[in-house]
């Protein structure tokens, strides 16, 4: 199946969703929380500040636009707010860099039976319709985002008999908000899937296996859970696996090629096509592309939103030109591996390195395809 047919996304140049926040905003997410300025003062700056990113992603000749995730104080952060039965916790695990350093973050907890409350994503998408964007992509968390990071405490006790009946209820969320957004005219849904990039790493299986988990049994629980999720979406919506190993301050989860869960994932996951990251000897090589179902597309993940160095073109094609030995030219487009700022925080990489990113990534596309 070609990466663009008939004008459906994803295109030849796609980006991940979430974009370097500008000072103002970030001062704005501070002075929200501390209670300074109002919800329609806070909002105010969000709109504001989504359409000069909306003019950033038309300057860079993007097809495709988010709102950078500015309505977000992490990718997963609203879900959890706006979900009944889901709070922040401890995670099991720690970012960490080339050179050691870890760090401790926050992941989801179930602490009651999981409800869809409000739509959760539904305005992100319809100021960006409203905005005159031509494809707008929303993004996710996937599934797994609530049950994985803290093992088999994902919950409550006496909340859940088993994890499936979890993601039972977790799946109506999904379903419900699908619905929602599609009725709106969406036609692109993005999940990012972190759990299962893990579950790429031999030492976070370990990890697994040491909590009581077997990670072959929790790759079928998740794919299975995605299938859940989007059931019920119409023809008309194209659905996206954004695979990610973490992506904080320019730190990381995991490492480890795709090999372990490509096959489960690939032919069974009901979905469109897979935005991989490829960016580091991290993720290893393209052979896991050989399980790819000739009916789904791959998005490549070449250029990094963790550190400021830009790609070359050169090599960009290389890469790309590597990966056909294992899945057609026409069935694959061009990335960053993740967003640039998948908290407010943001990577360590300036505005101008992000643009000089985004601008490579359609200038490739266009070297490769003629198209972006």
């Amino acid at each position: 199946m070609p990466i663009q047919p008939n004008g459906q996304p994803p295109f030849r140049a796609d980006h991940i969703g979430s974009l370097l926040r500008p000072p103002r905003l970030r001062q704005a997410f501070r002075q929200h929380a501390a209670g300074e300025i109002d919800d329609a003062g806070f909002r105010r700056i969000q709109d504001e500040s989504i359409r000069d990113v909306l003019r950033l992603q038309r300057e860079a000749g993007l097809g495709v636009a988010t709102d950078g995730e500015f309505r977000r104080g992490s990718y997963w952060s609203r879900f959890v707010e706006l979900t009944d039965g889901l709070e922040v916790r401890e995670a099991l695990f720690k970012f960490r860099d080339d050179h050691g350093h870890e760090q401790s973050f926050t992941a989801p907890h179930v602490t009651g039976k999981v409800r869809r409350r409000r739509p959760i994503t539904l305005d992100e998408f319809t100021f960006l319709r409203d905005a005159g964007t031509a494809v707008a992509k929303i993004t996710m968390p996937s599934p797994s985002t609530m049950h994985f990071w803290r093992g088999r405490h994902y919950a409550d006790p006496g909340v859940y008999a088993d994890a499936a009946a979890f993601f039972r209820d977790l799946g109506a969320v999904y379903r419900g908000e699908i619905a929602d957004l599609a009725a709106a005219g969406c036609r692109y849904v993005q999940l990012d899937e972190v759990a299962l990039a893990m579950l790429c790493d031999p030492q976070a299986r370990e990890r697994m296996k040491a909590d009581g988990n077997a990670p072959e049994l929790l790759v079928d629980l998740y794919v299975e859970a995605i299938n859940e999720a989007v059931a019920d979406r119409p023809a008309g919506m194209t659905i996206g696996i954004h695979m990610c190993r973490g992506n904080f301050k320019g730190q990381y989860l995991a490492e480890g090629g795709y090999e372990s869960v490509a096959e489960t994932l690939f032919q069974r996951a009901r979905v469109n096509h897979f935005l991989l990251e490829f960016d580091t000897p991290r993720a290893g090589d393209f052979a896991p592309l050989r399980f790819v179902p000739k009916d789904k597309g791959v998005v490549l993940g070449l250029v990094s939103s963790k550190s400021p160095e830009l790609e070359p073109i050169d090599l960009l094609k290389r890469r790309i030109d590597e990966a056909t030995r294992y899945l057609e030219v026409e069935r694959l487009a061009v990335s960053p591996q993740c967003g640039f700022a998948s908290t407010v925080a943001g990577n360590p990489v300036t505005v101008a390195d992000q643009n000089a990113k985004l601008r490579r990534v359609v200038e490739t596309a266009l070297a490769v395809w003629g198209s972006a």
